[in-house]
């Protein structure tokens, strides 16, 4: 009997690109879907489909033909994310796939603080309706992002209080997709991914500064001045929002979940914060005052 046949979006990026490297370590029947594939990860005798964008639901229906298992990673911050999200999983459904493994979000809820937890809800509640199998992966925030919340002066500036969160790296989530991917016996679950340990963007601040030498602060904002501190870069108002919500999330304790769902579903325990800083100097390079 031939494997599933598992399909990967996003596979140009970090979660998408380590998830479809492993799965064709462990042997796995892959499909990439991709934009341009000449950017996709080389990775011998991997099939690949080209969709030119979520939203272009016949060139995701052909390019998920012939596939039983789904991995949704959630498409690029934009205004019309949901509307992609909506099309991809009608081009699932189209195309007689089976069940679909989502990358969610931490404390994804109709009225949550974080503005595109809201819409990684609604994303779920879509995969519901479509009668698919499905399993949720929600993500706490990157390790890997943390540093580059930092301006080059080393202030981590937001309204984030003494709220903690539990960042996951991207490698660690990989692990876990690879895992709900290949084990139908998840079908039905929403897990809450995350790290070793709940901390602080002050306790965050002052470890960058002892593994790195470069001083980081945490500096606390009103809202009012977290929006005003943000309007220079011309963004639009959506992620503005986004963008300081992701703060009072943080306060309201949204993103304050912590699980053993990463070791268990992984195998081995998550990533610390240490260590992943350690290992990725390029991430705080851009910090310019020394401790």
């Amino acid at each position: 009997m031939p494997q599933p046949l598992i399909a990967v979006t996003g596979a140009t990026g970090a979660v998408g690109g380590l998830t479809a490297e492993r799965l064709a370590d462990g042997g796995a029947n892959l499909r990439l879907i991709v934009r341009d594939p000449d950017a996709a990860p080389k990775i011998a005798g991997v099939d690949v489909a080209i969709a030119s964008d979520y939203s272009a639901t016949d060139e995701m229906t052909e390019a998920l033909k012939g596939v039983d298992t789904l991995f949704l990673v959630s498409g690029r911050e934009s205004e019309n994310r949901l509307e992609q999200h909506y099309s991809a999983i009608d081009a699932a459904a189209a195309a007689d796939v089976s069940r679909v493994v989502y990358t969610s979000f931490c404390g994804a809820a109709p009225d949550a603080a974080f503005t595109l937890a809201r819409d990684h809800y609604a994303t779920e509640q879509a995969i519901v309706q479509s009668g698919m199998a499905f399993v949720f992966q929600r993500q706490n925030l990157y390790t890997d992002f943390l540093p580059m919340l930092a301006g080059a002066d080393g202030i981590i500036r937001g309204p984030g209080g003494d709220g903690r969160l539990v960042p996951v790296t991207r490698s660690d989530v990989a692990d876990v997709a690879v895992r709900l991917l290949t084990d139908d016996s998840y079908d039905g679950e929403t897990f809450n991914i995350c790290g070793p340990e709940r901390v602080s963007l002050r306790h965050i601040a002052n470890r960058l500064t002892a593994l790195t030498g470069k001083l980081f602060e945490y500096q606390q904002e009103s809202v009012e001045d977290a929006y005003k501190s943000r309007s220079h870069y011309g963004a639009p108002d959506w992620q503005v929002e986004a963008w300081v919500s992701t703060y009072l999330a943080i306060a309201d304790g949204e993103f304050d979940v912590y699980t053993e769902s990463t070791e268990l579903l992984s195998g081995h325990p998550p990533t610390s914060f240490e260590r992943w800083v350690t290992d990725h100097p390029e991430s705080w390079s851009h910090v310019e005052r020394s401790a």
